[in-house]
């Protein structure tokens, strides 16, 4: 496994972040295709064995449960000060005021939760899901900034916004001397390359680390077209990601199988070869429901691809309507 600085910062990361959405009781929250902690444990256990040590999760999955499963799987796989445990805080975790968003109080009583799920003493990497338009960012900033200094947190992560409101963001924490975000977890894959446009060179000219969701399209570009899961089944964020550009979707889909039968490999390692193969990218998060799952992307990091191949599963795409900041 190869490591890598996270943005400018002397934090090592695997080149790969497992991504942990998948982990969580099913009848928690809003993800019925979650696994249980005997179905999450040997998946987990397979990436720490495999050299993975960067783990992503949030407050909201499976209604909190997710932290909980993973922080017992670490806690028993692998020594703490080796693992870089990451999750977020935006999604609403109860009912009423007060249960969502980035205000100095949800930050504030969130952070302890999450802490108290995962069981250890601190995150490494805390991370607004969301911009929260109903919240001053300087109010969140602040609040952030002082989850670092009380020691809880060691560093600062964002997710899917506008490049402005990013651009936005790391002035007022310059401005302001406050704690500055060293990562941008947005949406990049080769069915969604809108990111390319503002926010990647963004964060390569600011020494953002990227560490993108769902670099497989939630498989999408793993498997035909017409085929489908229990996952895609259910799964409605993913419809408003993919439902108004089906028709060249598909293309892509295409494209990304012909490389793979050339190539003798699963479409999903050459998919997420492609994300790899990206300047400004350091870790992709990668989900795992079987463990071939991980295997596909454990070799895609050897996969290399030719500038023939990058430039034949790039030619059908077409741009797309923003989609992913809700």
């Amino acid at each position: 496994m190869k490591y890598l600085r996270l943005g400018r910062t002397g934090l090592e990361v695997s080149q790969l972040c497992l991504g942990c959405m998948t982990y969580g009781i099913p009848d928690r929250g809003t993800h019925q295709w979650t696994l249980d902690d005997a179905g999450s444990r040997p998946l987990i256990r397979q990436a720490v064995e495999a050299g993975i040590n960067f783990f992503d999760t949030a407050n909201v999955y499976s209604d909190g449960t997710s932290e909980e499963i993973v922080g017992r799987a670490l806690k028993d796989f692998a020594r703490r000060d080796e693992i870089v445990i990451a999750t977020k805080v935006h999604g609403r975790m109860h009912d009423g005021p007060n249960g969502a968003g980035l205000s100095r109080k949800s930050i504030l009583q969130e952070v302890d939760n999450s802490l108290r799920r995962l069981g250890t003493d601190y995150i490494d990497l805390y991370q607004i899901h969301r911009f929260d338009y109903g919240v001053p960012i300087e109010e969140t900033l602040e609040a952030l900034h002082d989850v670092v200094k009380a020691g809880k947190v060691r560093y600062l992560g964002a997710s899917s916004m506008f490049a402005w409101q990013f651009a936005s963001m790391l002035h007022a924490s310059k401005t302001n001397g406050w704690t500055r975000f060293s990562t941008m977890q947005n949406y990049v894959n080769l069915l969604y390359r809108e990111e390319e446009r503002e926010m990647l060179p963004l964060c390569q000219a600011e020494g953002i680390g990227v560490i993108p969701w769902s670099p497989l399209a939630r498989g999408r570009l793993t498997r035909p077209w017409n085929e489908t899961t229990e996952r895609t089944e259910t799964d409605n964020f993913a419809k408003t990601l993919y439902e108004h550009t089906a028709d060249a979707d598909r293309k892509v889909v295409e494209a990304v199988a012909a490389v793979a039968t050339a190539r003798g490999v699963a479409p999903a390692q050459v998919a997420l070869a492609w994300v790899l193969s990206r300047p400004a990218i350091t870790a992709p998060i990668v989900g795992a429901s079987k463990p071939g799952h991980l295997d596909d992307a454990l070799a895609a990091l050897e996969l290399k691809l030719t500038d023939e191949e990058v430039a034949q599963l790039e030619a059908p795409y077409v741009p797309h309507g923003v989609v992913g900041f809700s």
